[in-house]
């Protein structure tokens, strides 16, 4: 498919989530050991909380960010809320395997990058996993400009996590 054709569906303003939901939520589902698993209500919970929330192509790739006054309680969003004033927290990015290389994370990217400089925020937060590795994750981090700020062992010691910061500057 051509990356220019790809349809970009903001999820928040868009009466097409509730359809999108099953889709969306087998693509994050799939991707449960990067991302952590959902049920349905969850995820339309984070829809509607979320700073940004968009789908490309129905359910080709997907990102959910909240801003530091989002009523949510992940853990790795709050280790960020506790250490700085003003952030926009990826809580997941995906791409589904067969739709990798055509720029989709970096579309969603951009696209999230624009409108929290448009919002008044001066950094992006994320974090990747170190435990089980995710080097793909970390190298598009860090080709984006996002560097390690902290780590910590979350889910009883199964996994590691590098939170990642990017200035907006």
């Amino acid at each position: 498919m051509n990356r220019d054709a790809a349809t970009t569906t903001d999820l928040i303003a868009s009466s097409a989530s509730p359809a999108l939901t099953p889709a969306l939520l087998a693509l994050n589902n799939a991707h449960a050991t990067e991302l952590s698993w959902l049920e349905p209500e969850r995820l339309d919970t984070m829809i509607a909380g979320a700073f940004m929330a968009r789908a490309i192509d129905q359910a080709e790739a997907l990102l959910i960010a909240f801003d530091q006054d989002a009523a949510y309680d992940g853990a790795n969003f709050l280790w960020f809320r506790a250490r700085y004033p003003r952030f926009v927290y990826v809580d997941r990015i995906v791409t589904a395997s067969e739709a990798r290389g055509r720029g989709h994370a970096r579309r969603l990217y951009a696209g999230l990058f624009e409108a929290a400089r448009a919002a008044g925020h001066d950094r992006i937060v994320c974090e990747v996993n170190v435990e089980p590795p995710n080097p793909g994750s970390m190298a598009f981090h860090g080709a984006l400009g996002f560097a390690e700020v902290g780590r910590a062992v979350i889910d009883d010691g199964r996994k590691t996590v590098a939170y990642l910061a990017c200035p907006l500057g």
